[in-house]
């Protein structure tokens, strides 16, 4: 039997929530170990991007200079209201294109649903937020597909173009570089206030909910060549990959990093997911995080969902947070 709309909390039907659900970082290269530097015998195109540095989607070449950008994200509900989560979603999906200089163009809905818990309409609610961003950023929704689902689970394939002369990569971080951000951390620990509680920070909804396409534009008009977007990994996961991919070291500067209101107040009511504990645990053994403690510590490594982009480069409206440097002893350095 299913439960009226009115009384739904969807967080309450998923294990987890949003890009906190993603498996541990370390967990998935090893799960994808081997599978780089492999492709068909004689492609139909040539891949530009691919797995080898974990970026954040695929580029093959096609005409005129141009680039197809491909990448697919989904997760369980990060929030009760169903409209939201379908926003949410969505945003999170099409970051990646943005993440890469990219222009979404066309995706394609991917639902799970527990069809004999969770009313069909509430399903039609969460395609509707979902439609519904996929429009503000100019991009069709063709389709998708749908499989019947003990948790709930909504996202995008996404499909975009871009200039390749001008693609942003996570390995092409320079020394000398500032490293802006241009959203606030904090949603994980909020989130996971609001999924205990039921208390909604509507400043956290507000920032999930953004596009980065404004941010994205601002990058490559200032030139940047380098970047990533901040999910489930979190602000240092992210950065990680980033300056390891590069042959860099980030510093951050941990007094510059902006944070949500009340993000620090939901960390000190312990409201932190596992999946930040392990992105911390993660870059631990590459990292001087001497500097700061141990919740300073898990505030830069919080999970987050539809965060904002991580440059190397100066983006107005966007503080500098830290800067890359040649390498040295870690890869990641906080102070």
């Amino acid at each position: 039997m299913t439960t009226a709309p009115a009384t739904i909390r969807l967080t309450q039907y998923a294990h987890g929530g949003g890009c906190a659900c993603k498996i541990p970082p370390g967990e998935l290269e090893a799960v994808v170990a081997g599978l780089t530097h492999t492709g068909p015998v004689s492609p139909a195109a040539e891949l530009v991007v691919g797995l080898d540095d974990g970026d954040d989607a695929a580029v093959v070449r096609i005409a005129g200079g141009q680039g197809l950008v491909l990448t697919t994200d989904f997760f369980t509900p990060v929030v009760d209201d169903a409209h939201t989560f379908g926003r949410i979603a969505a945003a999170n999906a099409l970051s990646d294109v943005y993440a890469m200089g990219g222009t979404p163009v066309v995706a394609v809905n991917l639902l799970g649903w527990p069809r004999d818990v969770l009313p069909a309409e509430l399903a039609a609610e969460v395609l509707r937020g979902g439609l519904e961003t996929a429009q503000e950023a100019g991009c069709h929704v063709g389709g998708g597909h749908s499989i019947d689902d003990p948790e709930p689970k909504y996202g995008m394939a996404v499909t975009g173009v871009l200039d390749l002369d001008r693609v942003i990569r996570n390995d092409a971080a320079v020394a000398g570089t500032p490293l802006s951000l241009t959203k606030p951390l904090g949603v994980g620990v909020l989130n996971n206030r609001m999924k205990a509680t039921g208390e909604v920070s509507a400043e956290a909804v507000a920032s999930m909910t953004a596009l980065n396409r404004d941010a994205a534009l601002a990058a490559l008009a200032a030139g940047v060549r380098a970047g990533t977007d901040v999910t489930g990994f979190g602000l240092l996961g992210h950065l990680y990959k980033m300056a390891r991919a590069s042959g860099v070291t980030a510093v951050v500067d941990a007094a510059a990093v902006p944070y949500l209101t009340g993000a620090r107040e939901a960390l000190a009511a312990g409201y932190v997911s596992g999946g930040t504990r392990r992105n911390l645990d993660w870059v631990r053994p590459h990292a001087d995080l001497s500097a700061v403690d141990g919740d300073e510590a898990l505030l830069l490594a919080d999970a987050q969902t539809s965060g904002g982009l991580l440059l190397a480069g100066e983006v107005p409206g966007a503080p500098v947070i830290g800067e890359f440097v040649p390498r040295g002893e870690h890869v990641l350095v906080v102070r």
